[in-house]
Parts: structure tokens; C-alpha cells; sequence
């Protein structure tokens, strides 16, 4: 397949082995794709969920960034399967389950015996479309189950011209299914990978919790080749059924020929539990569209994310906080260290619709510039619809403290070990909020590698 294949022709080659209905919502997708102009060939810019004169300056930032960016560079991923002899992770050896992805092929898939008992399903989405093709049609690029409200953040395949180039040639990711009443104690591993000099990942991960089911999903997104530019275009759906407690972390470390563009969304139902854990540290442009829709009474959720960037990397994330039923409660804590000329933008809105009283929602936004020339825009906001409400929201956004690092040194520390303690610092926040030992090493050890760079 040459660069450049994002067609119709090849829509229909995709999908020619697939059910009906994903060629048509494939279909569909595309036919939006064609129709939207580039964010930054238009000033009707879809990414911007509201018409705000604040917001103008970021969002062009943004923009200015994608004039180096075209579609046509990049190919499509051709086959299901890969080279299954490529070697697994060493990590994963405690794994409950792994699934390891390159370049937006399935290439190997493990599940410990006493899940498969338990009638977990956990499985390349192709196979998947296969094997449980009318569970996938029910949640695939769905507003929701049950849900009539009509989202702020709108359908995941429909929010803008990425989404839409998703929605018509995904290739790649996964699906897990926890059944009713299953609690899977130890963590399942993903591994997605590019290599491929100028190749597009388009994997899309679906996470099915049933009621009264727990599962931790920990998933690794790395480039193993750091000069190879590439595209990832990928989204998340999770939905959380009743009393479920779902642990979902995702650590990005593309490298910095690498544009990432991604929709995220999880379905929280009643009683259920979220911690969402968002970890960037690579990519060129990452632009992330992050939303959380608390469906159900007593639904909890938590977004947790930190990022690092540094040398010309640009990061802009918009979160949503989506308190449809009463008695709902989410948290938001974002924090991001920023190097050289690196540049941020985040905005972050809580909604609160006409039915949803008693909502408890907070969300804070942090970031430390250890650079003259680094520079984050961050933009809180509330819609609040209901009357019995508590929703409150921070920002902030400052040079790392001269006194800090003058008491550090005055005690034998050299600047780069003060510095570092003080990043260290700053993170704590959210990492004694990761949920496991070893996934708080691995990202302090990222966090150490930018430190050094």
C-alpha cells in the first residue's frame, strides 16, 4: 500500500471480510472526512467545543503547528497480522493477559487460563469483530448503550476531521470484556508500537466492564524506532457498567517525528468506579479530546494525567466532565512540566445538565516552565445547569522556584539534582494516585529521561 491511501477504494478493501454494519459506519465516517477541512486551513475550527474570544490565541497556536502535517505522507496499515515472532515485553510476565500491537498489526495475544473460565474476552479487534461481532455492534463508536441525553462532547466518530479519518480506517487494537460479577485481580498489559518509517497506527481500544466487575488495564504506546515519523490517530471507549471499578492507564512515548491525535470517552454508570490515568512524554503535536460522561446515579470518577514536554513538542488537551445523573462525583488533576520551547494548551470544562444535583466535580490544571521559552495556555470552565451543585476549578502556571533550588544546592546538590527533586515534587500529586508500584517507577523513570535530554 503507497502513502497517501486514505480512499474510499481502499475503505471498501478494509472492509470487504467485516459485518455490514462496520462497513457502513466505516462508510459513514468517510464521507464525513471528506466533507471537513484541515483545523488549520479554516477559522471554523471543530476542535473548539464553544465560540470563546479567550480561547483564539491557543487554538491558533495549535493550528499554526499543523501546516507541517498532511494526511497523504502517511500509509494505512494493509494486513490483520504481523510477524508473531516478535518478542514480548519482559514486564509482562506477571500479566494476567497481554496483547501486543506493531504498526497496527496484531501480533500476539495471551490470556491466563483461569480468565478464559471465567468467559473473559480480551482480543485483537479484528478477531473480535469475528468472534463477538454483535457485542462490538452494540458499544463500537457509540454515544452510549442507554444513554438519550445529548452529549456536550457529541459522538466520538463525529467531533472532527481525526475522528473521522479513525472512524473509516481503523486497523489495529483491542477489545476486553469483563463479565457480570468477574473481579480480575491482576493487571492486563498492552502494548502498542510503531516502527515503520512514515506509517499511520489507527488501533482503537475497547474496554466493556459489566456490573460489578474490576479489571486494571495498563497500556504502553512507544516508538521503537526514534527517527521513523508516523501517525497515530487513535481512540479509547470504555464503558463502566454498574458498581464497576475500572483501572484504565495509558502511557504515551511516540517519538518526536510522530503527530498524535486521539478521542477519548468513558461511560460511568451507577455506582461504578473510573480511575483514568494519561501519561505524555513524546509525539510532535498530540492533540487529546478527553471526556467522561457520569451516567448514573453515584457514578465516580477520577482523570488523572501528566505530561513532560520539551524541545519543540506541542501538547493541547480538552477534557469534559459530563454529570448527567445526580449524586455523581469526578476529579480532575493535570500536570505538566515543560522544557526548551515546548508549548501546552489545555481547557477543561465540567457540565452539570438540569438533573444532575448533588454533583460534587473539581478539576486543576498545574504547570511548571523550567524554560524562558516555554509556554502553557490553560483554561478552566463550568456549565452548570442544576441548582444543588459543588464545582469548583483551579489553574496555575509558573517558573520552577529560584528558592527552592538555591536551599536544595545550599545543601550539596547539584542544579540538575534540584531540579529534578523539585519535578519530582511537582508530580507527586498524581503519581500517589497511580494505582500500582511499578507503573509510578516506570513513568518516574520517563520523567528522569526528559530530565536528561
Amino acid at each position: 500500500m503507497q502513502k497517501g491511501d486514505f480512499s474510499k477504494d481502499f475503505v471498501e478493501k478494509i472492509a470487504q471480510d467485516e459485518p455490514q454494519w462496520m462497513r457502513e459506519r466505516r462508510l459513514e465516517a468517510y464521507a464525513l472526512y471528506e466533507s471537513l477541512p484541515m483545523p488549520h486551513t479554516t477559522e471554523d475550527d471543530t476542535w473548539r467545543r464553544t465560540v470563546d474570544m479567550r480561547t483564539q490565541d491557543y487554538w491558533r497556536r495549535t493550528r499554526r503547528h499543523l501546516r507541517g502535517f498532511a494526511v497523504d505522507n502517511y500509509r494505512p496499515t494493509i494486513g490483520q497480522n504481523g510477524d508473531t515472532s516478535v518478542e514480548v515485553p519482559k514486564d509482562s510476565e506477571d500479566a494476567a493477559g497481554v496483547i501486543l500491537q506493531l504498526d497496527g498489526q496484531h501480533q500476539h495475544t495471551s490470556l491466563s487460563a483461569e480468565l478464559e473460565k471465567q468467559d473473559v474476552y480480551f482480543a485483537d479487534l479484528h478477531t473480535a469483530l469475528k468472534e463477538r461481532d454483535e457485542l462490538l455492534r452494540d458499544y463500537f463508536m457509540t454515544k452510549a448503550v442507554t444513554l438519550e441525553t445529548t452529549l456536550k462532547s457529541g459522538n466520538i466518530a463525529t467531533s472532527n476531521k481525526f475522528d473521522a479519518l479513525h472512524g473509516a480506517f481503523w486497523q489495529g487494537g483491542y477489545v476486553l470484556h469483563v463479565p457480570k460479577g468477574i473481579r480480575v485481580e491482576v493487571p492486563l498489559r498492552v502494548y502498542i508500537r510503531l516502527s515503520e518509517e512514515q506509517h499511520a497506527d489507527l488501533s482503537h481500544i475497547l474496554v466493556i466492564a459489566e456490573e460489578n466487575s474490576q479489571v486494571v488495564i495498563l497500556e504502553d504506546n512507544l516508538s521503537t524506532n526514534q527517527e521513523a515519523g508516523g501517525l497515530h490517530s487513535g481512540a479509547v471507549e470504555i464503558f463502566a457498567g454498574q458498581n464497576a471499578n475500572v483501572t484504565y492507564v495509558q502511557v504515551q512515548n511516540w517519538n518526536r517525528q510522530v503527530w498524535n491525535f486521539a478521542s477519548h470517552r468513558a461511560m460511568v454508570s451507577k455506582d461504578a468506579k473510573l480511575c483514568w490515568v494519561t501519561a505524555t512524554f513524546g509525539g510532535r503535536l498530540n492533540k487529546l479530546n478527553q471526556a467522561i460522561v457520569l451516567e448514573g446515579n453515584g457514578a465516580n470518577a477520577q482523570m488523572l494525567g501528566l505530561a513532560f514536554t520539551d524541545a519543540r513538542q506541542h501538547l493541547d488537551v480538552s477534557t469534559a466532565q459530563e454529570h448527567v445523573s445526580p449524586h455523581t462525583f469526578s476529579d480532575l488533576l493535570y500536570r505538566t512540566v515543560l522544557k526548551d520551547r515546548s508549548q501546552t494548551a489545555w481547557g477543561g470544562n465540567i457540565y452539570v445538565y438540569p438533573e444532575a444535583n448533588y454533583t460534587d466535580a473539581y478539576q486543576k490544571n498545574d504547570n511548571l516552565l523550567l524554560s524562558e521559552r516555554a509556554h502553557a495556555d490553560t483554561l478552566p470552565g463550568l456549565e452548570i445547569q442544576a441548582h444543588e451543585v459543588r464545582c469548583t476549578h483551579g489553574a496555575t502556571a509558573g517558573k520552577i522556584d529560584t528558592d527552592q533550588v538555591f536551599y536544595l544546592m545550599s545543601r550539596g546538590l547539584s542544579y540538575a539534582q534540584a531540579e529534578k527533586l523539585i519535578v519530582d515534587g511537582f508530580f507527586e500529586p498524581v503519581m500517589e494516585r497511580v494505582p500500582m508500584e511499578s507503573v509510578r517507577e516506570e513513568l518516574q523513570e520517563f520523567v528522569s529521561r526528559k530530565l536528561e535530554t
